[in-house]
């Protein structure tokens, strides 16, 4: 017997992700407004800065494909819970920084925590809701992230005024610890599990031959990796996520230091990138559900692409750069989910989490290369120019490879 609660849980879980969002992303995206502060402070060159963040991907990108797999196994409450109560510690932790070495352990261990609040969040989310609402639900579920950032380019020059740079991780850290309750409570893995259906669902679920066969073939991961689709978008989202990391991580030191603008002008830009990925996600994701998840990469792509060339072409002109920023942020937004998203609508949901932890390694080796070929190239040159064209020509390749890929009812599912 389903239950029919007048709040469908699905809200509750929903909620739940969004604030676990919210508080990850603040950490993850506010590094690039904490960056010119802490590096003058303690000394660092831009590649130094690029390596800090690499640490946290490589962790990030080792440990997820893990986490994806848990996550079907074992459930999204217990991994989420864990990694909450990681990313907390490792978050408070980066606030003691006083050289290289402890910032890149210890933003490694933040790493770690991030691992489950991606995969397993937007594997649960997808598993709450049907087909046909996954798009709203995570256009609802990603704004978390663009708020996180938004509200880090306000908050972050008071916090720096009234105390220091290392409190923007004090305050982070201390409501990541709180999640870790909030999530234990709140959190169900599954509708099933919980005596729900799938939000949006109309019909009792069934289970035909055809779902029998692909719940065999969910079993064996070497199926997962003879598919050609899963690797087009696999490359497509490791090109999109170096062009996208290459100008979100740089742009407040780009303002700063290359176009000369106050602190408080430049950190400005991580709250215009903010509210626009909120106003992205809000409205692009839930379109997909009706002109399918191919067509809005595609979409999405082609806006980021054309913003890239032109930043490029932009030269001083800071308006522009605000105008761009906002622009590409509105897909920016987009990315990330709808590609997580392809997870739910080409493979079986069965080995969602692990499709979606498998992909993390394509996203991982995009935004590592980047922050080291961009650190390398503004330290060596001193300009941001180089860096900003290969984002352009790398997110142009993800565009490309996008309209290759099949339909599913034309692959082997």
């Amino acid at each position: 017997m389903l239950k029919r609660d007048p709040i469908h849980w699905a809200w509750i879980i929903l909620a739940t992700c969004f604030v676990n969002l919210f508080i990850n992303y603040s950490v993850r995206l506010g590094y690039s407004v904490v960056l010119p502060e802490m590096i003058r402070d303690l000394g660092f060159n831009r590649t130094a800065a690029g390596s800090i963040f690499n640490a946290y991907l490589f962790s990030y990108i080792i440990l997820t494909p893990l986490a994806g797999f848990l996550t079907d196994r074992l459930g999204a409450r217990r991994v989420i819970t864990t990694c909450t109560f990681i990313l907390g510690a490792g978050v408070i932790l980066m606030g003691t920084v006083k050289s290289l070495w402890t910032a890149c352990i210890f933003y490694a261990m933040v790493g770690v925590g991030a691992t489950g609040m991606w995969t397993p969040i937007i594997t649960v989310v997808q598993r709450w809701f049907t087909t046909n609402r996954r798009g709203l639900a995570l256009g609802i579920l990603s704004t978390g992230y663009g708020l996180g950032f938004a509200t880090m380019g306000v908050v972050f020059p008071w916090v720096v005024d009234h105390f220091s740079w290392r409190y923007s991780w004090y305050f982070l850290g201390a409501g990541a610890l709180v999640m870790v309750a909030l999530n234990a409570v709140f959190l169900r893995s599954s509708p099933e599990s919980a005596g729900y259906a799938p939000w949006g669902q109309k019909a009792p679920p069934t289970l035909n031959r055809t779902d029998e066969k692909c719940l065999s073939k969910a079993v064996s991961l070497s199926i997962l990796f003879r598919e050609k689709t899963f690797w087009i978008i696999g490359l497509s989202y490791l090109f999109i996520s170096y062009s996208l990391y290459g100008i979100t991580t740089f742009m407040v030191d780009y303002a700063k230091y290359q176009l000369g603008l106050s602190l408080e002008k430049a950190s400005l830009l991580a709250t215009v990138h903010g509210i626009c990925q909120v106003l992205g996600v809000l409205t692009i994701l839930p379109l997909s559900d009706y002109i399918g998840r191919k067509r809005t990469i595609i979409l999405s792509n082609s806006f980021i692409t054309a913003c890239l060339v032109g930043i490029l072409l932009s030269g001083k002109s800071w308006i522009m750069l605000y105008f761009l920023i906002g622009i590409m942020a509105v897909f920016y937004g987009v990315t990330f989910p709808i590609y997580g998203a392809c997870a739910g609508d080409y493979f079986p949901k069965e080995v969602m989490g692990t499709v979606i932890g498998a992909w993390t390694p394509f996203y991982g080796a995009g935004a590592i290369s980047v922050h080291w070929v961009s650190g390398i190239l503004r330290d060596t040159t001193g300009s941001y120019h180089q860096a900003f064209l290969i984002n352009a020509v790398m997110a142009a390749l993800a565009l490309l490879l996008i309209f290759t890929i099949k339909k599913r009812a034309e692959t082997e599912y």
